[in-house]
């Protein structure tokens, strides 16, 4: 990889690592489901100028069960899980569930085939999040740790339905999972958390801020370069470099809120980082090799 590229690619990693912080600090403000509806409506009004709601005349059905789970799910149990945790280390370290999960799905929905030495990796990966599970700083807050599971469960899944979209391009990808997860989650926050208007005025800049954060840095121009880095190099040279976004988290973390990582944590995350990181990187050796 050049070394521009790189360099590129650790700001996207950091951008990605900043998201839990940031938007602990979001959740601080506005109510998680309030949180995610203003990033992804950030996120529609900067790419409006853009997205013509056009219909493709294939995959549409992906399309929409993409933008539902991609701009609902995910987002709505990513603020779920910051708001019900008071640590967002072990929250960062269940997002890397996702590359297991992945894997699950594609063997039951893409029919891939996956090595025994792959399945002994996803299973010490959730072992690892069971290991931080056991931190007994969580108590109740058992659930922050639930909750990014099931965020990672739906983001490996919107994942698997973007293969479904190769024709489509990404401006329209942005623009239909953004609108749709705005809607859904306006009336859904306005429904279990009351009255938006009665959080946003008088206006909360800090809190506008993190959603905007989130919005622009991490989910345009953290996605959108990937996507830029994919047309340069195979996606198993760049997603090693995935690894590195906890890292980047927990930094930002300690250096936000002084937090510490436990016993637990450190070891769990090991596990789970570790089994991520040597899955993606058979992924890179096995596609060298062929």
């Amino acid at each position: 990889m050049k070394i521009n590229h790189l360099f590129y690619t650790l700001f996207i990693m950091f951008m990605y690592g900043s998201a839990y912080p940031i938007g602990k600090i979001g959740t601080d403000h506005f109510p998680p489901l309030l949180m995610g509806s203003l990033r992804v409506l950030f996120l529609f009004l900067f790419i409006l100028p853009f997205f013509r709601f056009s219909i493709p005349n294939k995959n549409f059905k992906h399309l929409l069960l993409f933008s539902f789970v991609m701009g609902v799910c995910v987002y709505a149990f990513c603020y779920l899980a910051l708001d019900f945790s008071s640590l967002v280390s072990p929250i960062i370290i269940g997002t890397q569930l996702t590359i297991p999960f992945g894997l699950i799905l594609s063997k039951f929905i893409l029919k891939e085939n996956i090595p025994l030495n792959k399945w002994i990796l996803i299973i010490s990966s959730f072992c690892g999040i069971v290991i931080v599970a056991y931190d007994p700083r969580f108590g109740k807050e058992i659930y922050g740790l639930i909750f990014i599971t099931i965020m990672s469960l739906f983001y490996a899944l919107a994942n698997i339905l973007s293969r479904y979209l190769k024709d489509i391009n990404t401006v329209d990808q942005i623009g239909w999972h953004s609108f749709i997860g705005f809607i859904f989650l306006i009336i859904a926050s306005t429904i279990i958390e009351g009255n938006p208007f009665n959080y946003l005025y008088p206006i909360n800049y800090g809190g506008l801020l993190t959603a905007f954060h989130a919005a622009i840095f991490v989910s345009l121009i953290g996605h959108g370069g990937l996507f830029y880095l994919y047309k340069y190099y195979p996606v198993a040279t760049v997603l090693p470099y995935y690894s590195l976004f906890p890292l980047f988290g927990i930094v930002l973390t300690f250096i936000i809120f002084l937090e510490i990582p436990g016993f637990y944590e450190i070891i769990g995350g090991i596990i789970v980082i570790g089994s991520v990181y040597l899955i993606q990187l058979q992924d890179k050796y096995s596609k060298v090799l062929k």
